[in-house]
């Protein structure tokens, strides 16, 4: 069809449109983390909302309670959540922290020679064959390492649930995501009854889905009968042959995310203001243990940036989107792998790519969700530029409205006052100095900068704002005037002047802003956003 398409709106303009004291289902909230961790577990986007639909087709077919149905539900879509608490430590023996989670979810542990494989095939990748020999006996000898790793995962993902208040059934059942029915798995010797029902659903329609995406449905079917009565409870593989075949012929693949809402066993949990920023506190720390260099990046960023905003006098919900924005910003850094993250040199070109990819991974996280969707778009626009050098947009100026720029003045402090593998934190007056170059420079907002500064504690001098193009005073004036469309003689009575001195006025602004119409100066007016300036 024809005809002119809007641009993009901004996060504040999203934000104007949605009423953001409402509540949030948690729903929306916990499968926007799960995509993040289906990216973190090297899975296909939308791997976990599909368990979650599977489990709970299954959980109602074996007669689950309204409480089992809700519980699996959720255990479903939180199941990978404590992905990043071992990522370091994965990238130290691995080499990185993603492909090998995504091995080793196809194999069955429970089987030594499969285990051995897969060691051998991921362990120390580019090392001396003799080195990687050796790490492959000391891993095998000490199988203490893994279950340390696995419990690690389950309980972050156990306390992700409790600061979202989800429930203690939930909390519960998160204990055994790498259980087994046999009692082979993780917490050894825990199986059959003693699991809790929605871990034990979870096992089968996380492990079908899988394998669904990795071999398709007859070889998903195929795992589920081979590993019937060790991995899984028979009873719910019986089930299962048929129900999940039933499930995925009634399922849109390109609306896995409206499936997994419409799943959600009624009643709908919702989140207040508090819940809502509980859970993105649970963001920022799924983000922050990625790696030892960021513990403290998200929640530091959030900090400096809300303080900012308020210096700048943002009204309150403004302030509430961005502190959440702050706190989700880095989300997307946990689909790309700890190996660039942590590497101590300079990163290649196809490094860099998947660098400038994590904001676009942030923002896409929330974009499904209507209600959301405003704090991804905002969250996912820190790296953006004014002289549109940043990413992942390449936006620049008026593009960007004040939260973004605060955002990404926030981060870019943040970010310099902290170590970083390849070089050491800047102290408080080298970070200042650079972020004040980026300003000078044009690549950050000045305003933006001050108030960050002033909110990490630096003493800033109040500045008197420069106009654009060396508009005067007064030229601004008559521009204004001029913008809300009245005449040279209402504005000259306005400002006590004459007409004829307001000609001059306008053509000067003319000549300086290089337009030739009063529609073109007003276009000028808002793109060097001197409208809201007084």
């Amino acid at each position: 069809m024809g005809g002119m398409r809007s641009s993009p709106k901004t996060g504040s303009e999203l934000m104007r449109t949605h009423d953001h004291t409402a509540r949030v289902r948690a729903a929306e909230l916990v499968g926007a983390i799960s995509l993040a961790t289906d990216l973190g577990t090297g899975q296909p986007l939308e791997h976990a909302l599909r368990t979650a639909v599977l489990a709970v087709r299954l959980a109602d077919l074996a007669g689950a309670s309204p409480e089992e149905l809700r519980d699996t539900y959720y255990v479903a879509l939180l199941h990978a959540s404590g992905c990043t608490s071992n990522g370091h430590e994965a990238t130290q023996f691995f080499g990185e922290d993603i492909e090998h989670r995504a091995a080793f979810f196809l194999i069955d542990p429970a089987d030594v020679s499969q285990v051995v494989a897969f060691y051998r095939a991921h362990v120390a990748p580019g090392r001396a064959p003799d080195v990687r020999e050796q790490m492959v006996e000391a891993a095998l000898s000490n199988p203490e390492r893994s279950a340390d790793s696995f419990a690690a995962m389950c309980e972050v993902a156990q306390r992700f649930a409790g600061w979202l208040d989800l429930g203690a059934g939930i909390e519960a059942a998160l204990e055994f995501v790498f259980a087994r029915w046999d009692g082979r798995g993780w917490p050894k010797g825990i199986g059959a009854e003693d699991l809790p029902f929605a871990a034990r659903v979870l096992h089968v329609a996380r492990d079908f889905s899988l394998f669904l995406s990795a071999g398709g449905r007859d070889d998903a079917h195929a795992v589920l009968e081979r590993r019937s009565g060790e991995a899984y409870e028979p009873r719910l593989v019986v089930l299962a042959s048929g129900c999940f075949d039933d499930a995925l012929s009634e399922l849109d693949e390109t609306q896995m995310w409206t499936h997994a809402l419409d799943s959600e066993p009624f009643p709908q949990i919702y989140l207040s203001d508090d819940g809502i920023d509980a859970g993105f506190g649970a963001v920022a720390a799924l983000t922050n243990l990625k790696s030892p260099w960021l513990r403290e990046h998200s929640t530091n960023v959030a900090d400096l940036a809300e303080a900012a905003a308020w210096r700048l006098q943002l009204p309150a919900d403004a302030v509430a989107l961005l502190r959440r924005a702050a706190l989700a910003h880095d989300l997307g850094r946990v689909g790309v792998s700890n190996a660039i993250w942590e590497k101590p040199a300079a990163l290649g070109f196809g490094e860099w790519e998947r660098v400038r990819l994590h904001p676009h991974f942030t923002e896409r996280a929330f974009a499904q969700s209507p209600t959301l969707a405003p704090v991804g778009l905002l969250a996912g626009s820190h790296h953006e530029r004014l002289d549109g050098s940043g990413y992942h947009r390449g936006l620049h100026g008026a593009a960007l409205d004040q939260p973004a720029r605060i955002l990404a003045a926030a981060d870019c402090y943040s970010a310099m006052r902290e170590a970083r593998p390849h070089r050491a934190a800047l102290e408080p007056e080298a970070a200042e100095a650079q972020l004040t170059r980026e300003a000078t420079e044009g690549r950050l907002d000045r305003d933006a900068v001050d108030a960050v500064l002033a909110a990490a504690g630096h003493q800033v001098a109040k500045r008197t704002r420069e106009l654009p193009a060396g508009l005067t005073r007064r030229e601004l004036e008559v521009l204004l005037a001029l913008v809300v469309g009245q005449s040279n003689q209402a504005i000259a009575d306005g400002l006590g002047i004459s007409a004829k001195t307001v000609g001059h006025h306008v053509q000067h602004v003319y000549q300086k802003a290089g337009v030739r119409s009063r529609a073109a100066a007003t276009v000028w007016a808002f793109e060097n956003e001197l409208v809201h300036r007084q």
